[in-house]
């Protein structure tokens, strides 16, 4: 197989979507982008089928929920990634919004060396990554959180129900099927998580609808 079939497509497009982006910023995704491809095949960060288009699917959805989600609550001065694995959508939270903080959470090790490898190199000070379960982090210290990745809303707020405290709020990023998802959120769950959708939205290219929510904890 050639060098060319192997090696993974650098397109960058987010210049053209996203034209209030400051330069600084740019510079620092692009930094991100280039470190997930050079570590994907080791790390196994994201799809090798998603790779190629990471600047739509990974870059530009982050962007996307992380605006809509501050958008929602001006008043969040930490924001926790749960299960942030490959580091979306913390990351990109961390470079657009800088005078917030940030808690990268990822139980796998090599993963969080990943991630402490890029807060180094974009030189990220509002951004900590802690190695551990989202189960074993102290009760009641996440006031404010957001997950991308991690199994369906209903699995996730039955993993967090411990560290989020009373008054708390988990975002939900989600994809189309995230009505379906809502309405299997068991009944004992519901008395004391109040699912809400923020808004829909779609990607610079193609149909598909995606979608930030949230759980409030009673």
């Amino acid at each position: 197989m050639s060098e060319k079939a192997v090696t993974p497509s650098l397109s960058w497009r987010l210049e053209a979507w996203f034209n209030d982006i400051s330069p600084e910023h740019y510079a620092k995704l692009k930094g991100f982008n280039a470190m997930l491809h050079k570590n994907n095949r080791t790390l196994n960060l994201v799809s090798s089928k998603t790779l190629p288009l990471s600047d739509v699917l990974h870059f530009s959805d982050s962007i996307l929920a992380m605006r809509l989600l501050f958008d929602d609550n001006k008043n969040i001065d930490h924001l926790y990634d749960l299960a942030s694995g490959s580091g979306f959508p913390g990351l990109i939270g961390a470079v657009l919004f800088p005078k917030i903080k940030f808690s990268l959470v990822e139980v796998d090790a090599k993963k969080c060396e990943f991630l402490k490898a890029c807060v180094d190199e974009l030189k990220l000070s509002n951004v900590s990554v802690i190695n551990s379960t989202i189960e074993s982090l102290p009760a009641n210290s996440v006031k404010y959180s957001v997950t991308r990745g991690f199994g369906n809303i209903s699995k996730m707020i039955l993993v967090a129900r411990k560290c989020v405290p009373t008054g708390g709020t988990l975002y939900h990023m989600r994809g189309e099927q995230w009505g379906l998802e809502v309405s299997q959120i068991p009944t004992q769950l519901c008395s004391v998580w109040t699912p809400s959708l923020i808004k829909e939205y779609k990607l610079p290219i193609g149909e598909i609808r995606f979608a930030l929510l949230k759980t409030d904890k009673n």
